[in-house]
């Protein structure tokens, strides 16, 4: 076994330890002793914070994981990383930092592994953007490692209904059109989250946890497993992944397995396949995206489209549909549906994994499908047919394509007047005061990776269609992106983007648009001509972030359609 982390630590056995005298010497003050200078040294990440229920258990997993490492044989350096809170921040400029917070956190990870010469990683992670960051620096840099997801919350009770995080926000939208009081509101707001653990439906947390151990670099029913039991302590299933990610973590250096031997082509179809069969998130179109640019494996949009084509909708999740990630847990979890794919030959089952076995190894003895439930739907009999969850569409205002969750709905063609605003707030504002009307297609702009900048998501404004009623006859593009929790006629990631020049900076108050998914396209109804001359006329916008870091993200980041990343 190759160490790295020699050429820090240095130990007896390696000849440079005379050099390393001083390494060693702070070492021993933070408790490391001679026998831990022989020890894989293990980067431990942990992004606690107290800041949002999705990572307010991560400090405990990290302490049990970190005692874990060391009963393995490994010395783990433990650190912690950013948290942004989508649900927190949402509906605010505070959301700008959201996306931006993906690559600021992969890049602590890579400043700590590399910093230290670590041989290995273990990454925790809990609220979204944390999911995709925490393996972005294993994948980038080929490092010998794995990642873990700190779970699922259980689901809000509130008058006999279960609730979710998107309960509040649609709640606010029925509040504004008069279909509940003050004190129903108030209600919901008390009992949507019980305590510990990521957003319960399959929203984007969910969605990228489920998608990575299909990509092999978590380990099997980790995603699955729920955060903390009924008491609000980590649940068993969480101490049980990390016994095993720790006993993993020693099993990879041994056999000298890198991210980059898993983290194959076959190994991101897997991962497409499974998100889209569960009903997964948009985000993980951008997410995705971004991770196969780390691995170095060559993925588009186009390339997406073909694996939505293809795959049927099976589970019945919200935002869509009716249950939560617990009830995927009882049934068997992520596995159980995996084996459904894999027997079908919807999964690859010679892609190796982070258990040292293949895909197929691995799920020899998970259970089947069970009958008599209607959480996962069979594949004879999907809950909707495939390439009716994800659709990826282009036309003049998408030239580089733009992301529409369908989830099983029975759209067809639509078309009616642009309604546009240059940020969130001013289309929440019409939203709630009731100036939007069926038929209208809002157009939310100048909110994408750059014009943002930072892409945030329109929750609170596709919410607020939802609960005034208006969700199966209004529209929503912009290029910005959209809350795993989003659900109606919602597009997104359009690109290029408005701050880009994209045709979606063109459209003007009343213009038709029309989404014709027949075709797969979304097209601005407007005479080449008259495009050209507003081209001509147009000037971006100005960053009003002149420093810091949406400055900097907004110079170095890249178009929606190639994952949004600064790398």
């Amino acid at each position: 076994m190759k160490r790295r982390s020699n050429e820090i630590t240095g130990d007896r056995n390696e000849g440079n330890w005379v050099e390393r005298t001083a390494a060693r010497t702070m070492l021993r003050a933070v408790r490391f002793s001679d026998e831990d200078f022989a020890k894989p040294l293990i980067a431990l990440a942990v992004p606690y914070t107290n800041g949002t229920p999705c990572n307010d258990h991560i400090r405990e997993l990290g302490d049990l994981l970190q005692a874990e490492i060391e009963a393995a044989g490994g010395k783990a350096i433990i650190f912690g990383t950013p948290v942004v809170s989508d649900g927190i921040s949402m509906g605010t400029e505070a959301m700008k930092y959201s996306l931006v917070s993906r690559e600021v956190i992969a890049d602590s990870i890579e400043l700590m592994t590399e910093g230290y010469r670590v041989d290995g990683v273990i990454t925790l992670s809990g609220c979204d953007k944390t999911i995709p960051a925490a393996l972005m620096p294993i994948a980038r840099n080929d490092l010998i490692g794995l990642t873990l997801y700190g779970g699922s919350i259980l689901p809000g009770r509130h008058k006999g209904e279960e609730l979710n995080i998107v309960s509040s926000f649609e709640a606010i939208g029925a509040f504004s059109a008069g279909k509940i009081d003050e004190k129903q509101l108030h209600g919901i707001e008390c009992h949507a989250c019980p305590g510990a653990g990521s957003c319960g439906g399959m929203y984007t947390a969910n969605t990228m946890a489920s998608a990575i151990e299909a990509l092999g670099m978590s380990l099997p029913g980790s995603s699955s497993n729920m955060a903390v039991d009924e008491a609000n302590n980590l649940s068993a299933g969480k101490r049980s992944d990390a016994a095993a990610s720790a006993r993993a973590m020693i099993a990879l250096l041994k056999q000298n397995i890198s991210s980059r031997q898993i983290m194959t082509r076959k190994a991101f179809e897997n991962a497409l396949t499974v998100a889209w069969a569960l009903g997964g998130s948009t985000n993980a179109v951008l997410h995705i995206l971004a991770l196969a640019k780390e691995a170095g494996v060559a993925l588009s949009l186009t390339d997406i489209a073909e694996i939505t084509r293809r795959v049927p909708l099976l589970g019945n999740f919200k935002p869509f549909g009716r249950y939560l990630m617990n009830d995927l847990h009882v049934i068997g979890g992520v596995p159980m549906l995996m084996k459904h794919l894999l027997d079908a030959g919807f999964l690859h089952g010679d892609c190796l994994t982070v258990s040292g076995k293949t895909i197929a190894e691995n799920l020899a003895d998970a259970p089947a499908l069970p009958s008599g439930q209607d959480v996962l739907y069979p594949l004879d009999s999907p809950y909707a047919p495939a390439g009716t969850h994800i659709r990826i569409l282009y036309g003049n205002l998408a030239e580089e394509g733009c992301v529409l969750k369908q989830s099983g709905k029975n759209l067809a063609t639509m078309s009616g007047p642009a309604r546009v605003f240059e940020r969130e707030e001013d289309a929440l504002t019409a939203i709630l005061s009731g100036e939007i009307k069926p038929k209208d297609i809002v157009v939310i702009r100048y909110e994408g990776p750059k014009g943002g900048p930072g892409m945030r998501e329109m929750l609170s404004p596709s919410a607020a269609l939802m609960g005034a009623g208006l969700g199966d006859s209004v529209a929503l593009i912009t290029d910005g992106r959209f809350s795993g929790g989003t659900h109606g006629i919602m597009i997104g990631h359009v690109s290029p983007e408005a701050q880009d020049g994209g045709n979606i900076a063109l459209v003007r108050e009343g213009d038709i648009i029309e989404i014709d998914l027949a075709r797969e396209q979304l097209n601005l109804k407007v005479e080449p001509g008259e495009l050209e001359q507003r081209r001509r006329d147009w000037l971006p916008q100005e960053n009003k972030y002149q420093r810091g870091v949406l400055s900097k993200y907004a110079r170095l980041v890249s178009s929606a359609s190639q994952g949004a990343v600064t790398s």
